[in-house]
């Protein structure tokens, strides 16, 4: 095709009706031009985008896991369904929505899940000793709880491999792109759970096996479906600050991983080994503010607070980290 006929369908010209026509749209000869249009209606999205940001971020700010809800609280079934509907906007690979969205806000329903959570943080006390876990008595003060259930079937519609040498690769892949998936569905719902002014926490036990046997027997969904996310909402009984977060400057690399930036083996050990219950539950979003901070932190003060965690710049070979490698509080606990 020539070029200028390409072109063609792009240039305004006048219908039999006086109507301008750019392609198959018309506007009145009195409205603004295409072009004009595109202009005004890029204007309006910066504009709003100007406006938006600071309230998205916000509510992002805003989100906390709170355990403590106030009690004898309820919300309409369309407060919940905007909530849901936030999961149902989530991306995920290739477009396959590779979840199901189950709430629970039946009393007595709510009370079937409660026993099925209390008996998974039991558990968690038996036979993964020194997690920091809490019980799971505070479901009962919910509004709803909210299970996010993960389709293994759509995998199929990801990547595979056509090659041999390939496919573990491909595999590993999908199992990824899975997991981010319901990921972030679950991030969608709980920041809509968050602009609607209550509060939800991230319950990840559902995926245990045993624990999700249960709740498909309760719940009636195929076992093969599993609930990666348990989301109970609530209004808070406490007002929730903010939790301990990396300094942005650790985590952010311009135009390639900075080395400085970099965290070396023994920081993960001393995080899992003594930190991580601290760093879980205490109340402030830096270390910085802790009042025993140098007690706490000694010489890894500067690695969790500073500008960047490792001065020396050297990357380390990868190592093992399928068990803890250190023994510290937790570890010691784990072992008692």
């Amino acid at each position: 095709m020539p070029f200028n006929r390409m072109l063609s369908p792009l240039v305004p010209h006048t219908t039999s009706r006086g109507a301008i026509s750019v392609g198959p749209h018309a506007v009145p000869p009195s409205s603004p031009t295409p072009l004009a249009l595109h202009s005004s209606q890029r204007q309006h999205r910066e504009n709003r985008s100007m406006t938006d940001a600071p309230l998205f971020q916000d509510v992002i700010r805003k989100r906390r896991s709170v355990r403590k809800f106030e009690p004898g609280r309820s919300v309409g079934r369309d407060l919940l369904e905007r909530i849901v509907d936030c999961g149902r906007w989530a991306p995920s690979g290739a477009n396959v929505q590779c979840w199901d969205i189950v709430v629970v806000d039946d009393p007595a329903m709510r009370e079937k899940v409660l026993a099925v959570f209390l008996r998974q943080a039991q558990r968690l006390v038996d036979h993964a000793k020194g997690f920091p876990a809490v019980k799971k008595t505070y479901l009962a003060n919910t509004v709803a709880i909210i299970l996010v259930l993960g389709d293994p079937r759509w995998k199929v519609c990801f990547p595979q491999a056509t090659s041999p040498e390939f496919d573990a690769e491909y595999r590993d892949n999908n199992e990824a792109i899975f997991y981010c998936s319901l990921g972030a569905a679950i991030q969608n719902i709980q920041l809509g759970v968050t602009a609607e002014g209550l509060t939800s926490a991230w319950l990840s036990g559902g995926g245990e096996a045993e624990t999700n046997r249960e709740l498909a027997e309760v719940l009636g969904y195929p076992e093969w479906m599993t609930a990666f996310g348990t989301i109970p909402i609530g209004y808070p009984a406490v007002d929730q600050d903010r939790r301990y977060r990396r300094p942005l400057k650790q985590l952010l690399h311009w135009n390639g991983y900075q080395p400085a930036q970099y965290r070396r083996h023994a920081q993960v050990d001393f995080y899992e080994s003594t930190l991580r219950p601290f760093a879980m539950y205490r109340d402030q979003e830096s270390m910085d503010t802790w009042p025993d901070r140098d007690e706490m932190l000694g010489e890894w003060t500067d690695a969790f607070t500073g500008p960047v965690s490792n001065p020396a710049q050297s990357i380390e070979s990868e190592a093992d980290f399928s068990h803890p490698r250190v023994i510290g509080q937790a570890t010691k606990r784990r072992r008692s």
